[in-house]
């Protein structure tokens, strides 16, 4: 009997999950993709030609706010949580709300949703949003290449355009970036790759994104996405907690996961926060993977242009997941707006319009910074109109994309750069030490 299923996600592990496990599965037949966590992306439809032979119209992409009237009109015997930064409490929530409809809640582990490589493959992954996993990729990637590897920087997806034209993506300059029309979350993560010289490859099928991979690369760096778990199998796995958020290392979805996999565990930030927490994160993470090696680290944050910040009134925008569904007040934008003598950092919430203003209602924890929404077109007018209205003079930016080219508003801007130092611990270099020993078989 075949039986009904939606699976529920964030337009990433959600298509992942379907290519590998149900695209081809006769026995499963899936309904639709409830997603969440990324505003604008309902209504679409999960193209026949990533869909498969089983689903010659597609799979429609709706809101997981119609999820239960979803279950009851179709009969759904099975719902299939496939994204990321959870709070146990989240994740309880979602279980019983599933539950009391009659149908059944699944998680697909790593066993089924990890593909193999021939390459050797090191991960990145984190407890929760923001902890610092690019900082330390971008280490990881530094430190291969200057062993005369060629690394392929494979990036957890971000599947927000047109599906079909984003199946495998390759990005090699920044005219790639008005190629594929990505958005501003989609370029914070790959520009900085991009000015190192480094390929970052994307895409929605992974399948055969790994073929390309494999065939260019001698190394593969999985840079992870929220706090997911990688979808290649690592032959070693570093694992990022927030020295800022403790606790989260085992009361997160999948943050906890991440944990008890890791290899190695590196807590940042640890010069931003109290001794007590700091031993608090080491304390669980024993508890959990007694065999994984710990590191701490901090942040360095610095600017382009002090001159902008300092005794300015300034407003400052962050990465949006990290601020958003990550639960951060703030991040490395807000430091540095301090740390370099800002005057005032004003409020932005009563200026905020559209996408910005409806994220201020949905995540009251924030007050202090602008999230760097920009899924559509109409977003990115939103930001853009956001920033105009701010009385400030200097717009400080925490995002890794440089916006201001993007963005035109009549401001000074002031870019920030971050990057991690290990101060206790294994280095990153020793780490890759133990990477490249432990995958010597395949290189």
């Amino acid at each position: 009997m075949t039986r009904r299923v939606v699976i529920i996600g964030a337009g990433g592990r959600d298509f992942h999950n379907f290519n590998v496990v149900y695209r081809d599965n006769p026995e499963h037949r899936v309904i639709a993709f409830a997603v969440t966590q990324i505003p604008g992306i309902a209504g679409r439809r999960y193209p026949p030609s990533l869909a498969g032979s089983l689903y010659p119209n597609g799979i429609p992409i709706v809101s997981v706010s119609c999820l239960k009237d979803l279950i009851e009109r179709n009969n759904v015997d099975e719902v299939v949580l496939s994204f990321s930064d959870l709070t146990y409490s989240d994740l309880g929530r979602s279980l019983s709300e599933v539950l009391a409809t009659g149908a059944s809640f699944k998680i697909i582990g790593p066993r089924e949703t990890m593909l193999e490589s021939s390459k050797p493959v090191i991960a990145v992954v984190g407890v929760r949003t923001g902890a610092g996993k690019s900082s330390v990729s971008r280490e990881i990637a530094r430190s291969l290449v200057n062993r005369n590897l060629r690394v392929g920087i494979v990036r957890h997806p971000m599947a927000y355009g047109d599906l079909e034209k984003s199946i495998v993506q390759k990005f090699t300059s920044i005219q790639d970036f008005d190629k594929y029309s990505v958005t501003i979350e989609e370029r914070e993560e790959y520009e900085h790759y991009i000015n190192m010289s480094l390929t970052v490859y994307a895409g929605v099928d992974y399948g055969k994104l790994l073929q390309l991979v494999e065939s260019e690369s001698d190394v593969i760096l999985w840079d992870g996405g929220n706090n997911d778990w990688p979808f290649y199998r690592p032959d070693y796995l570093i694992t990022i907690a927030d020295a800022m958020r403790p606790g989260q290392e085992v009361s997160s979805y999948p943050g906890e996961v991440n944990v008890r996999m890791a290899d190695a565990v590196i807590v940042n930030k640890v010069d931003q926060a109290n001794e007590r927490d700091v031993n608090k994160i080491i304390s669980n993470v024993r508890e959990v993977n007694p065999r994984a090696s710990i590191s701490l680290a901090v942040s360095e944050v610095s600017v382009d242009r002090h001159e902008a910040i300092r005794g300015k009134r300034v407003v400052v925008v962050e990465d949006s997941p990290t601020i958003t569904h990550g639960g951060s007040p703030y991040a490395a934008g807000y430091v540095a707006a301090l740390k370099y003598g800002a005057a005032e950092v004003v409020d932005p919430r009563p200026y905020a319009v559209g996408i910005i203003a409806e994220a201020y209602r949905k995540y009251p924890h924030l007050s202090k910074v602008v999230p760097s929404m920009g899924y559509r077109r109409e977003q990115l007018m939103d930001l853009e109109e956001t920033l105009r209205k701010v009385p400030a003079d200097t717009v400080v930016l925490g995002t890794q994309s440089d916006i201001s080219k993007i963005v035109k508003v009549d401001k000074e801007f002031a870019k920030v750069f971050f990057s991690i130092k290990i101060v206790e611990g294994p280095s990153i270099d020793e780490l890759i030490d133990r990477f490249l020993e432990k995958a010597k078989q395949k290189l």
